[in-house]
């Protein structure tokens, strides 16, 4: 079985919802994408996600066991060598879809032919008693 989406319905004040439209304007996303990268933040970490406004944000920065400086949410720095190799990866992925395309059209223009040419049927056994070259293409 595939990975099959699930749709969860409740209800919330007219206040929240307008505070919820809000931030899916500001992010320029729909609102089901705000609920979408909430749950998916919220199974990712395990439920340990915590939705702070914007201004309290700087308030919440303190300093973690070894004097530095942490802020929420808490951020990752990734190496350039992994965005550039996980950019390669996206041409070549696109490339590959790209092929995938033109071989599923030959494959496709190969079946209309065959469908045009289904009377045209040689037996290899009948090739080899003719003295007839014939070229397969």
């Amino acid at each position: 079985m595939g990975n099959k989406n699930k749709t969860i319905s409740f209800r919330v004040n007219e206040d929240a919802f307008a505070a919820l439209q809000e931030i899916a304007e500001e992010r320029d996303i729909s609102l089901s994408a705000v609920f979408r990268d909430y749950v998916d933040q919220l199974v990712e970490h395990d439920g340990q996600v915590e939705v702070v406004p914007d201004d309290e944000l700087e308030a919440r920065t303190s300093t973690d066991e070894g004097g530095e400086e942490v802020s929420f949410p808490p951020t990752v720095e990734v190496p350039k060598r992994f965005i550039r190799e996980h950019e390669r990866l996206e041409l070549e992925a696109e490339h590959l879809r790209e092929q995938l395309d033109e071989y599923k059209g030959y494959v496709n223009d190969l079946q209309d032919r065959l469908e045009d040419e289904e009377d045209e049927v040689l037996l290899l056994d009948e090739l080899d008693e003719e003295d007839e070259s014939y070229q397969l293409r």
